[in-house]
């Protein structure tokens, strides 16, 4: 009977040993992984504006297209990476989070550090691009629950007209300011480039198989879906350098991210990312949250805005509102996990 009951607890103590050191190995992946995308993004946005100048590209053309890709690459290899390994629900929940994210967790925090200014493109033009391709997102998935290849063509059409409408926007506006492009950029050599490229690519693949290997085995582990994982602690990691940067910028009163910016992320996310993601692979939606829960607050996120914009105070997003943008946030990620 005491062999029995010792060799029992034995087999107890040694499996959670092994429990506890899969799960502390997956977290070391996503944390590695989440470090390799943010310096592969770092080196991708500096190769890229390095190249575009060398192919006689204007500024404001660099800044609104090869930078706003350039930022968008690890969000695009994880949900790549993602769907390809059958775990379609990370590459949805990645973009659905991120977006969530963008709003409620850097927005909130960047407006309680330091009021942001609203300028008339938000409720002229950003903000109704966003709003529309949100919904687009929500009827193609609502439809059959399967973001397709026509769809994600779809999808990356709508991106080309808008980035030509931003442009052709941007040309007839005399105060058009693009501090994220490095003018000193523009005398990079040749063989920098090729190596800022190479760096770049490969940390964005690694990251990428890590970051989708480990949150794939925590999910497991935790007894909850690749989804939740997915727009929690995928898509915190990928919004961690506009945090980073917004928070930098408050703190030292200079010109924080951009409502614009943040909005234009979110475009980007869905017409770039997913649509680029369904043409490669189809995105099905296995969890059921995504679409019954999750995307909803997605959509949330993104109207809430245009009240915050006009009461109580217009084109100005002060402490106050940006409390009201985190709690929802706090409060969203909580119900993910209790349900």
């Amino acid at each position: 009977m005491d062999a029995i009951f010792f060799e029992k607890s034995f087999y107890i103590i040694v499996s959670s040993q092994t429990k506890l050191k899969f799960m502390v190995a997956s977290i070391l992946y996503v944390i590695i992984g989440l470090v390799l995308l943010v310096v592969g993004g770092e080196f991708l946005v500096r190769s890229s504006v390095a190249l575009s100048f060398r192919l006689k590209l204007s500024r404001m053309v660099i800044g609104l297209t090869v930078v706003s890709f350039a930022t968008s690459a690890p969000e695009l290899l994880v949900s790549i990476q993602a769907a390809l390994d059958g775990l379609s629900d990370i590459s949805l929940g990645n973009v659905i989070g991120s977006n969530i994210a963008n709003i409620g967790l850097v927005l909130g925090i960047t407006a309680i550090i330091g009021p942001l200014a609203i300028d008339k493109d938000f409720y002229k033009f950003n903000w109704p691009v966003m709003v529309l391709l949100s919904f687009v997102l929500y009827l193609f998935l609502q439809n059959d629950a399967i973001l397709t290849q026509l769809e994600g063509l779809v999808l990356l059409l709508s991106l080309i007209v808008y980035l030509f409408l931003l442009i052709r926007r941007a040309r007839k506006s005399s105060d058009t300011a693009l501090e994220e492009v490095d003018d000193s950029l523009q005398k990079t050599s040749n063989f920098k480039i090729i190596v800022w490229l190479l760096i770049g690519g490969a940390a964005l693949y690694f990251g990428s198989e890590l970051l989708v290997s480990g949150a794939e085995t925590i999910a497991k582990k935790m007894g909850v879906s690749e989804g939740v994982i997915a727009v929690t602690l995928i898509a915190v990691g990928t919004s961690v350098p506009e945090l980073a940067a917004s928070v930098i910028a408050a703190l030292k009163q200079e010109k924080a991210i951009s409502l614009g910016n943040l909005i234009g992320s979110n475009i980007f996310n869905i017409a770039s990312v997913l649509g680029i993601t369904s043409l490669i692979q189809p995105i099905a939606v296995k969890d059921g949250t995504l679409m019954n829960v999750n995307i909803y607050w997605m959509l949330g996120f993104a109207m809430i805005l245009l009240p915050l914009a006009f009461i109580p105070k217009k084109m100005i997003l002060g402490r106050p509102k940006g409390l009201l943008i985190f709690a929802a946030y706090c409060i969203f990620i909580a119900m993910v996990f209790i349900e």
